[in-house]
């Protein structure tokens, strides 16, 4: 009896450890859900900035955006496509991120979004999680390609936005992708 009570004590007082660390501990790779916080077509960015963890690539402030009018027509046909569950950029998809790379050379005024999809499995977080993964992987290797990190944002879609309403992997492989957005300066702005 006297067993089971210490037992018992130890196993309360290690669930009150685990409990309360893992209330202090944000996993790095979990995004937040937009929901209503100010997204728009005019505002894809929301009101609240997060700066990325250390050692990634930092992005540029929304507050230089402002301004700008998207065109969603003038890089689609370069959209990247990924790989169940990844977000590692395929070397079948290079040619795309040299073409967006080159657009955005050519006129120092232009500015790129970036949005992250993916396909109707998985939880929304995860799936928000994904989409941004894989739109900060396709931002880094643009800087690699010689691009400003200050031109270029990224946005999770996560599951909300597929190309293809399907449910099969026809469907699904359409919708992990990344889009490009490409920014212009509004006339007379």
């Amino acid at each position: 009896m006297k067993m089971n009570k210490s037992l018992f004590a130890l196993a309360t007082a290690l669930a009150a450890v685990l409990v309360s660390a893992g209330c202090t501990h944000r996993p790095a790779n979990v995004t937040d859900i937009p929901g209503n916080a100010g997204l728009t077509d005019e505002n894809p960015f929301g009101s609240k900035y997060n700066p990325n963890a250390e050692g990634q690539i930092a992005e540029a402030s929304p507050d230089s955006f402002d301004g700008m009018a998207m065109d969603r027509q003038a890089l689609a046909v370069y959209s990247l496509h990924f790989a169940y569950d990844s977000a590692a950029i395929r070397k079948t998809e290079r040619a795309n991120l040299q073409a967006v790379a080159a657009t955005l050379q050519s006129d120092p005024s232009t500015k790129l979004l970036i949005e992250g999809n993916c396909d109707e499995r998985g939880t929304e977080e995860y799936n928000r999680s994904l989409g941004q993964r894989r739109a900060d992987a396709a931002r880094e290797a643009l800087v690699k390609l010689g691009l400003s990190p200050d031109r270029i944002r990224t946005l999770s879609n996560g599951k909300d936005k597929p190309l293809d309403p399907g449910h099969d992997e026809s469907a699904w492989s359409q919708n992990r992708r990344d889009d490009f957005i490409l920014l212009r300066p509004k006339a007379g702005a």
